[in-house]
């Protein structure tokens, strides 16, 4: 049976108390299907304790825990760095190269290239974040062996973060040209998903999932996307 791709990408939003809360009207609503894969990527510092939260709450073991970012360094002397191996065990997956991350923090080809690296060495799946215009260059700076471990989140920049959702026939060109690059990885797209488009992305060929970003703030506009990816 396909995997289905859900992930919640909450980048730097709520507090411990919110998150709980959310977790627990998730743990209410939400009805799981084996098909469907929830991955949860909260702020860094919330990650022990929602994998505590996951571990003694019967509604909420079915879900994921992905890292937001990780250091292109391994263990030692980096000030402020965490390094793949302290999330070992605690996370599944990884968001690498994410346009923010770019943006914001400079962050370049080689740079994510390192922590996808370092994120294998660690047994965490990679979901490496690529934009359609630079594709080529991003994957190319990616260890050649490296490459049929990732998952690919396909968003275009001008589409994230805010209310301009790309057309179906616009994610659908760059679905294709990313599926010549890497044609074995799963690609989720991301870009303004909310529970009015996500059935129309779910059903571009090629695509095996979504991330969600302000969308999954929302328990119950994220609990809405999940019944539709699951069924």
């Amino acid at each position: 049976m396909k995997t289905t791709y859900l992930l919640a990408n909450w980048k730097s939003h709520k507090t411990m108390a919110q998150t709980e809360n959310w977790l627990n009207e998730f743990s209410r609503l939400y009805h799981p299907v084996p098909q469907l894969k929830v991955i949860l990527a909260p702020p860094m510092v919330y990650l022990a304790p929602i994998m505590r939260m996951i571990r003694n709450q019967g509604g909420i073991h079915h879900l994921s825990l992905a890292t937001q970012d990780l250091s292109p360094f391994p263990l030692g002397s980096y000030t402020g760095a965490i390094a793949a191996e302290m999330v070992q065990g605690m996370v599944d997956f990884a968001i690498l190269g994410h346009s923010e991350r770019r943006r914001y923090f400079h962050e370049t080809n080689q740079d994510i290239a390192n922590k996808v690296n370092q994120a294998v060495a660690a047994d965490i799946q990679p979901i490496v974040c690529i934009d359609q215009p630079y594709a080529r260059a991003q994957l190319a700076a990616m260890d050649e062996g490296d490459l049929n471990k990732l998952i690919i989140g396909y968003g275009p920049v001008e589409a994230i973060g805010i209310d301009r959702a790309h057309s179906v026939a616009e994610v659908r060109l760059g679905v294709r040209e990313i599926q010549s690059l890497a044609p074995q990885a799963p690609i989720l797209y991301g870009g303004s998903v909310n529970g009015e488009n996500a059935a129309d992305y779910l059903g571009i060929a090629g695509v095996s999932g979504l991330m969600v970003g302000t969308a999954s703030l929302d328990v119950e506009e994220f609990v809405r996307i999940c019944a539709i990816a699951g069924s």
